[in-house]
């Protein structure tokens, strides 16, 4: 697959001041500059307002502030602080260096996924009727095309930041269906990258949409890792695809991308933050926000694939490991198919003989100290984003943890289970 030229963290800058330094040399009258003082981290908040630190063993969920940055993001957001700027000029510049890296006509950072949906069908309306449409919606649309195709699997709990923009869903199930919803007030199809359900293909879906002049558009929210998933879908021919900042990509929680179709993007940002008087108004994105978003990018893309998935294993192996004397207790990692595909690890015992609840583990360890969550799938039979679980199971979400902290959800749960075996 395709590899980026950039570096992790802070070893790029690191490398950058060693250059930097042989260069000096050159220039004897200089001296030596003295040594850079660590940064002033500032008062810890979260102690001051008495709110409790987690450890993150449940995946990248908003409830959970999401993932955390890594370094060089958290130095790239710190920095840009610093400066103002022209926030029209940032967005577009940072658009076109993202949409160089990700292979698509253009881009926009957009204040999380669900700020790009809003803004991705704001811009399906107002390509497909007019340029005032922007100030019609979604209150005064009588008259302007607003019917959005979905198929009814993928009807699912974001539907409301489509909906702000006054659209009327289309639901169709067969690929006959489908052909035959579009009409003259078609203004867009729109895909659920990771339903679980649905009878027709991204492929097909894509096709009779084209066919008809309509664009697709397709939320893929949660799904990388894959990297290259950051350009697959528009690759393969969806007008936009919409990805969340602070999920797997490790930019911050409060930013996304919306990718595709240049005029697509450009009408989106007709739609957005700064303008009066349009549906994303309120959907601000700030400078640190943008700069934080292209730094992740940055970092992400520059990972190495293999590496980060092997990590993964290593933490649920691990944890596991440390389960191997609890009576009746069977371990195995899943990978789900499409979002969130990572390695999560699965703990199944007989309740006759660990004489506790996963539900009641799982509030053990949140109420403990330190406070783990794990994952929300644990004790449900509800279905989690592909996982292969049932009310017995215990899901444990490794890839968000820091370094250390396998080996503290590990103890924990050994001893919350061998306190109730017998």
């Amino acid at each position: 697959m395709n590899r980026f030229a950039s570096r992790r963290d802070f070893f790029a800058w690191t490398r950058g001041l060693v250059a930097a330094g042989v260069a000096s040399r050159a220039v004897p009258a200089k001296a030596a500059p003295a040594p850079t003082q660590p940064a002033d981290e500032g008062e810890d908040y979260y102690d001051k307002l008495g709110v409790t630190k987690i450890i993150n063993a449940a995946g990248t969920y908003t409830i959970l502030t999401a993932s955390t940055m890594p370094p060089s993001v958290q130095a790239a957001v710190a920095r840009a602080a610093k400066h103002p700027v022209r926030l029209m000029e940032l967005q577009k510049k940072a658009g076109e260096y993202l949409a160089s890296r990700l292979h698509c006509e253009a881009a926009v950072v957009t204040a999380g996924a669900a700020s790009a949906l809003t803004l991705g069908t704001a811009a399906c309306m107002t390509v497909a009727n007019n340029v005032s449409t922007p100030q019609k919606m979604p209150a005064d649309i009588a008259g302007l095309k607003n019917e959005v195709i979905v198929q009814k699997a993928h009807r699912y709990g974001y539907d409301h930041a489509l909906l702000n923009c006054g659209i009327r869903f289309v639901e169709v199930e067969t690929l006959a269906d489908y052909e035959a919803a579009f009409t003259d007030r078609t203004v867009m199809a729109h895909f659920f990258n990771a339903a679980e359900g649905g009878q027709i293909s991204r492929e097909d879906w894509i096709r009779v949409a084209h066919k008809h002049g309509v664009p697709c558009f397709n939320d893929a929210a949660a799904d990388v890792p894959p990297i290259s998933n950051l350009w697959n879908y528009t690759q393969m021919g969806f007008d936009l695809v919409t990805f969340s900042g602070g999920k797997g990509i490790r930019g911050p929680q409060n930013a996304g991308l919306l990718l595709g179709r240049k005029d697509l993007i450009a009408a989106a940002a007709m739609n957005n933050n700064p303008y009066d008087d349009v549906v994303g108004r309120g959907m601000k994105v700030a400078k640190e926000q943008i700069v934080g978003m292209v730094a992740a990018v940055d970092w992400f893309a520059g990972q190495d694939e293999e590496a980060m998935q092997h990590e993964f294993r290593r933490r649920a192996e691990l944890i596991a490991e440390r389960m191997k004397d609890i009576p009746s207790l069977e371990s195995s990692i899943a990978v789900p198919p499409v979002a969130n595909q990572v390695p999560h690890l699965l703990l199944r015992y007989d309740q006759q003989r660990v004489k506790i609840s996963p539900v009641d583990v799982k509030h053990q360890l949140r109420d403990g100290t330190p406070s783990i969550e794990l994952n929300p799938a644990t004790g449900s039979n509800r279905a989690s984003a592909g996982l292969p679980i049932d009310g017995n199971t215990i899901v444990v979400g490794v890839w968000m943890l820091e370094p250390g902290e396998d080996r503290i959800v590990a103890d924990r749960l050994h001893d919350v289970l061998a306190k109730a075996a017998v």
